[in-house]
């Protein structure tokens, strides 16, 4: 039972978690540049910490499909 709820509720919204990972992986991406100047150093991390945080959402997400299907 609660692997159809899973299935139902994953299939239908499948979009989401992967549309969480680009985003983390963009602005995991956009924080590591900041790294290179001093002056956005402080807004890099949080966007490296907010964007490892969507990217392990978006894992999280792929994983319960994964295992929602078998």
């Amino acid at each position: 039972m609660f692997k159809d709820a899973l299935r139902v509720f994953f299939d239908d919204y499948e979009w989401i978690h992967t549309s969480l990972g680009i985003i983390g992986n963009f602005l995991f991406f956009v924080g590591s540049i900041m790294f290179l100047y001093e002056s956005l150093k402080r807004l890099g991390i949080w966007l490296f910490i907010v964007g490892s945080f969507l990217m392990l959402v978006g894992a999280v997400g792929q994983g319960l499909v994964r295992y929602a299907r078998d």
